[in-house]
């Protein structure tokens, strides 16, 4: 696989860059985080991500690891593809994308274009315990009390579940655990539905 990329920068577009290596010229998709980062027609290097698929390969570059490291995480999730993986990275930073995920705020990432909030919730689901892990992150604390209930509640009717049995459900992990977190209730409660 690609790992990096050094050249002398071609072209820069907010989407694309080129990047002449020896004498050619490596096309690679961008977000728009790495594009603030460049610098206009000097010696550069790129991380990279090569998405190999039936009918094309992809070059995609980052300024940093860390972005590249973010954009791997997200595509990981079911339903996130390259290219909104890329959006999410230009609508946000890596840093805010890592924290929306780690304090579970659907409302942060549901914000981003092509983003629903099925989506947003799947992506919190799949990968908080990976960041917090990963980037060494302290369980962020989120405020406990019936809100943590009422939040489980309305992701799990988001997801298609009914209310009434949703309620029961999460009212009786609630009475095992008060202080339970947002996800564990309704990683609980998906168990159980």
């Amino acid at each position: 696989m690609i790992t990096h990329i050094k050249g002398r920068l071609v072209e820069k577009n907010p989407t694309d860059v080129i990047i002449d290596c020896n004498g050619v010229g490596y096309f690679l998709h961008i977000s728009l985080h790495t594009f603030s980062l460049l610098p206009e027609g000097e010696v550069i290097q790129l991380y990279t991500h090569l998405q190999v698929k039936e009918d094309s390969h992809t070059l995609f570059g980052f300024a940093q690891k860390s972005e590249r490291e973010i954009f791997r995480l997200l595509i990981s999730v079911s339903g996130i593809g390259a290219s909104i993986a890329r959006t999410m990275l230009s609508s946000m930073d890596p840093n805010q994308i890592k924290e929306a995920i780690a304090s579970g705020d659907v409302a942060a990432i549901q914000s981003i274009k092509g983003i629903g909030a099925k989506t947003a919730q799947r992506v919190i689901l799949d990968l908080k315990d990976k960041i917090l892990k990963v980037y060494d992150i302290g369980e962020v604390s989120i405020p406990q009390s019936n809100t943590n209930g009422e939040e489980a509640l309305s992701a799990l009717e988001t997801l298609g579940f009914n209310r009434k049995l949703a309620k029961k459900v999460v009212d009786k992990i609630l009475k095992e655990c008060p202080t339970e977190t947002v996800e564990n209730i309704i990683k609980q409660a998906l168990k159980n539905l």
